[in-house]
């Protein structure tokens, strides 16, 4: 039942103070009605943060400045914060709250869902199998994203991330020969204005817009809408994809926008900090997000996660990677000396990893000899840091043939492999088999991480006397 309350105790920040309450509940919805110096009204919607006997603390979506302390309308509305479900949400944008911001109309709801959301029940889980393509090919071959798997990209300020993520909207599918329905949540937190409309006008030209919903908050946005724009995207995310049966990739950008959002709430809220600044729960509250990922037994539909982060200042071992890492299954690292060599996207595979990558490549998903290939393109790339770090020593031109072989393996494989144009989409064959051309640098002995079969398929013997020598 909705109770109506006149009047307020305090504002502090994001923050109002109201007293005298009955019956109030933890993260209820709360809807704020002021009335300014000109006799207008303005709603604000906030929501129940902390209740200390009659005491009730709201959080408020929207700036502060204006309210009343005496002529405040508060309406506990008895509900938690919800957000209208239906497939229609396909095409559309809304706010960091989920009103829509298209100009095209209020959605027409089938169902309302509170948009906390609940964990999966892990007895339900089923192993995550079969992979999302993105064309990209240090991606796609060396650290494959898996349906219902969380694989977050580690990046750095300055880094091209907006663009990867674009790219990864435009080209993710199920693979050329899937009939399944296949959908992109996106999420954007505290993002400039530009960036924003990079992010809208690119899908709108590449034409993937009518299977995209979008969700922005915008960096002159209220900070604490930032809390809760991943939870209103996911809670859509669930809906297509638990309820339609649709195959859901999310991808939130900047999850270090939303751990900053927290650190500044909570130091509002006068919390004693932890690590950083940050709050001791920022653990909790990434894994509430992160672990929202997954399939469901029984149903055809999975959510896959790529949240993006940013590390201050390139720093991995920062508490939001460092939490990051302990939740999901592996990591994408971008690094900025690739990057200063000009290539897209500036991927490093050394410390990349995806956990899952095992269980959905192979015959039957991707090609038999995908798993060899990524395999060995690891191990010789691994050898081409220990090649260089001896030319920085004794110089170029003092190594051996081999050694060479690794150096020349090495730039090819950044400008070609990992190397890529940012419209360029390659599909699995195509990227194992730049995979293969690039390992035909190096001596037949050298490929000990490769089955003996597939190596006598892709690299017979007969070649071995045709290499230059």
């Amino acid at each position: 039942m909705a109770v109506e309350y006149l009047g307020l105790s305090s504002v502090n920040g994001p923050f109002v103070v109201l007293e005298g309450v009955q019956g109030a509940s933890f993260d209820e919805v709360v809807e704020i009605t002021s009335t300014g110096n000109d006799g207008l009204q303005e709603k604000k919607l906030g929501r129940v943060v902390e209740i200390n006997d009659d005491k009730a603390v709201i959080q408020v979506f929207e700036k502060t400045e204006n309210l009343s302390l005496q002529n405040t309308h508060t309406r506990f509305t008895g509900r938690p914060m919800e957000i209208g479900l239906s497939e229609s949400l396909l095409g559309r944008t809304f706010n960091g709250i989920g009103e829509p911001i298209d100009n095209l109309g209020e959605i027409v709801a089938e169902k309302k869902a509170d948009v906390n959301g609940k964990p999966l029940n892990p007895v339900r889980r089923e192993y995550p199998r079969n992979y999302i393509r993105t064309g990209i090919s240090a991606i796609d071959g060396l650290t494959t994203l898996i349906r219902g798997q969380k694989l977050p990209i580690f990046s750095g300020n300055g880094l091209p991330h907006d663009q990867l993520a674009a790219q990864i909207v435009r080209q993710a599918s199920l693979g050329d020969n899937s009939d399944e329905k296949f959908a992109i949540v996106f999420a954007a937190m505290g993002v400039k204005y530009d960036v924003a409309e990079y992010f809208k006008s690119t899908f709108e030209e590449s034409g993937v817009s009518d299977h995209v919903v979008m969700f922005l908050n915008l960096a002159n946005d209220p900070v604490v809408e930032r809390l809760i724009t991943p939870k209103v995207a996911l809670t859509v995310a669930e809906y297509l994809a638990f309820e339609k049966n649709m195959h859901i990739l999310v991808i939130l950008t900047d999850m270090t926008s939303f751990a900053e959002a927290m650190r500044e709430v909570s130091s509002s809220k006068g919390e004693i900090p932890s690590r950083k600044g940050y709050p001791g729960y920022l653990y909790s509250e990434l894994a509430t997000i992160y672990e929202r990922a997954g399939i469901v037994e029984g149903v055809d539909g999975s959510v896959t996660q790529i949240p993006i982060l940013t590390m201050p200042n390139d720093d991995i071992t920062h508490p939001i990677p460092d939490l990051t890492g302990y939740i999901t299954e592996g990591q994408i690292v971008l690094d900025r000396e690739l990057n200063g060599k000009s290539v897209y996207p500036p991927i490093n595979v050394l410390p990349s990893l995806s956990r899952l990558m095992k269980d959905g490549i192979g015959e039957g998903y991707t090609r038999a000899d995908h798993q060899d290939v990524a395999n060995q393109l690891f191990a010789s790339y691994a050898k081409v840091g220990d090649a260089r770090a001896l030319a920085s020593v004794i110089g170029e031109d003092e190594l051996s043939p081999l050694d060479k072989k690794y150096l020349e393996f090495g730039k090819a494989f950044e400008a070609h492999f990992v190397g890529q144009g940012q419209d360029e989409n390659r599909t699995i064959q195509e990227t194992l088999d730049i995979g293969w051309k690039l390992l035909h640098m190096l001596p037949r002995e050298e490929l000990d991480r490769v089955n003996t079969k597939i190596l006598e398929q892709y690299y017979p013997a007969e070649e071995k006397e045709q290499q230059p020598a």
